[in-house]
């Protein structure tokens, strides 16, 4: 396996894993995902789906890569924006109107553990080693435009027939 694919399935691996860890959150340890966590779980998702797509047809390795990277873009200012509104000390979400449109998507009616919102962004719960659950899914978010950006600025070397093979 080269290391382009490795990271690949690294990132796959990861975004699942994060998900996975929302589900026991949520199922297990009773935390309700608000509107702008399950906008990060699309956001997770879909890097997933980014690079799986990279795997699948190394030709769209250009085009997916800067899509991975967007969604990581994209669910860093959301992370961020969460962190702010914790911050606030009487802020809200606004769980009323992102609440509604969001849990009327197709996804979200296909799994709705997954994809509906049905808690509030300011509920504090404890830190994870730590970082909140926000600030650990910015970190995680960082990490995959890092490796988006690695991915599509890392030409991959040219075999040759002459090359030695170690």
């Amino acid at each position: 396996m080269n290391r382009t694919n490795a990271i690949l399935v690294t990132i796959i691996l990861a975004c699942l894993g994060l998900l996975g860890f929302a589900m026991y959150l949520q199922l297990v340890l009773d935390m309700l995902p608000c509107p702008l966590c399950v906008m990060q779980r699309y956001a997770f998702a879909l890097i997933a789906l980014a690079c799986l797509l990279t795997l699948i047809v190394p030709k769209l390795k250009r085009a997916a890569m800067s899509a991975s990277l967007l969604f990581s873009l994209i669910g860093g200012g959301l992370t961020g924006y969460q962190l702010w509104v914790i911050a606030q000390p009487m802020g809200s979400c606004g769980v009323d109107p992102l609440s509604g449109p969001l849990n009327s998507f197709f996804i979200a009616k296909l799994f709705p553990t997954m994809f509906q919102a049905n808690g509030l962004c300011e509920t504090p719960y404890d830190p994870i080693l730590g970082l909140s659950i926000p600030a650990w899914a910015c970190v995680w978010f960082v990490v995959f435009a890092i490796g988006s950006i690695y991915l599509l600025v890392n030409k991959p070397k040219e075999q040759s027939i002459f090359a030695n093979k170690l």
